[in-house]
């Protein structure tokens, strides 16, 4: 295969409600460790575990749902997709300074190199893409 041909990689979990939020981020940096991540781009893995557990909580708090956790590697961008069954999609919130929550979307904004929500058949799915940093040829 020359290096102009598409390598991709993908793993998958499902995460019912009862399951813990740990149990989601331990899953994708057991995936981030595969890809080198942890070690070569350490606050991008962080990131993305942060973006992990934001979208498996919203998923079992606001839709009540089991979240379809994926994430895809194509040599560009890491892919972090997460399904629910609530068509409701994501609306930007004005949370108050003591207020819990509302502040995922900002979130996704601040970490994420780009997002969407897109609405499914049977739910949504939300999408964060992350870029690792890029290397210091020296």
């Amino acid at each position: 295969m020359d290096g102009r041909s598409l390598r991709a990689v993908g793993w998958a979990r499902s995460l019912p409600l009862n399951s813990q939020i740990k149990t989601a981020r331990d899953w994708a940096r057991a995936h981030l460790d595969e890809l080198g991540w942890t070690r070569s781009a350490p606050d991008t893995a962080d990131d993305v575990l942060l973006v992990v557990s934001e979208l498996v909580t919203n998923a079992h708090v606001h839709a009540h749902s089991t979240a379809q956790l994926v994430m895809s590697w194509d040599n560009q961008c890491l892919h972090i997709a997460v399904h629910d069954t609530s068509p409701v999609l994501p609306e930007p919130r004005h949370p108050g300074a003591l207020q819990p929550g509302g502040r995922g979307m900002l979130l996704m904004d601040a970490l994420a190199d780009r997002w969407e929500a897109r609405p499914c058949p049977h739910g949504k799915t939300v999408i964060a893409c992350f870029r690792p940093p890029a290397r210091e040829d020296g």
